[in-house]
């Protein structure tokens, strides 16, 4: 009860629960589109590739302010997606070769500037290798509004372009032979994974976040066949999570939120793979005995 009452009066916990439920509804509602299209990895190679953006935008700029910042780690994502599409196109390596080297590549460069920059002595960079794990105890009512606008003006594209990203995900070849700018939409899809990872940054970190993109979307499809309840279902759960995961993280002194985030997170995409009446593995199971006990009959 008192945990209740302190997460709508205490100021800290209700702004980081705030924040990391804006979270998990933007990346699980967005996540669903990745998922379906089997391009989960997508989101890890962004998620990976926007440190060195984040870094690089601190060495230009001088500034740690989340605008500042997360600009810098969505021109990092979008040039690592770019990169892996022109990989793709120009040689023979699949796209999860391209992303594995994407990503790793990306990453080493952007913990080397991380590490050239701790060893400046120039204090201002203290508190940039929060966005390996993420402190999502940082987040103010400034910050929690930019995620705000920016989820917002995500989410609302997504539904306004519903049906044609719904295409994208179940038949591009049909929506191409309808006359719809497929790779346009495509990029639109990875725009907006863009904008759900970088608002979730500072408080999951770019090692955690693309979690947030799978799983959410995971457990909800275990549940439905139909697209707008499990991007609901989705949205639903990553909010939950980030919730939860916000109120565990405050009951111990030096568990961090990001981390209990994941765990809340995963622990729901296990029950939905266990419990979900139509595709979970114990309904499975029994289905599967109770055919066999029925052909043992006749």
């Amino acid at each position: 009860m008192e945990l209740l009452n302190d997460l709508f009066f205490d100021y800290t916990l209700r702004t980081v629960a705030l924040g990391t439920a804006v979270l998990g509804l933007v990346s699980g509602a967005l996540g669903a589109f990745a998922f379906l299209r089997q391009q989960s990895l997508v989101g890890d190679a962004i998620s990976h590739a926007a440190l060195p953006g984040v870094v690089l935008a601190f060495m230009l700029t001088g500034l740690k302010g989340p605008l500042a910042l997360m600009s810098g780690a969505a021109l990092a994502g979008i040039a690592g997606v770019l990169l892996v599409i022109a990989v793709t196109r120009l040689t023979r390596l699949k796209q999860d070769s391209a992303l594995g080297i994407i990503l790793s590549a990306f990453f080493g460069f952007g913990l080397m500037l991380l590490t050239f920059l701790q060893r400046n002595p120039d204090a201002r960079q203290a508190g940039l290798n929060h966005f390996l794990f993420g402190q999502a105890a940082t987040l103010l009512e400034r910050d929690v509004l930019m995620m705000g606008v920016f989820g917002a003006a995500a989410v609302g594209l997504m539904l306004l372009f519903w049906k044609e990203l719904k295409l994208l995900s179940f038949d591009r070849d049909f929506g191409a032979s309808l006359g719809f700018p497929m790779m346009a939409l495509e990029v639109l899809v990875t725009l907006l994974l863009v904008i759900a990872i970088v608002i979730g940054l500072q408080a999951v970190g770019v090692i955690l976040m693309s979690a947030m993109i799978v799983a959410p979307a995971a457990a909800a499809r275990q549940w439905t066949d139909r697209l707008g309840v499990m991007v609901l279902l989705s949205a639903i759960f990553g909010a939950a999570a980030g919730v939860a995961g916000t109120l565990l993280s405050s009951l111990g002194a030096g568990l961090s939120t990001g981390p209990v985030i994941v765990l809340c997170i995963s622990v729901i995409a296990l029950v939905s793979l266990l419990l979900a009446p139509n595709r979970g593995i114990l309904w499975t199971w029994l289905r599967n005995r109770q055919r066999i006990a029925t052909l043992g009959q006749v």
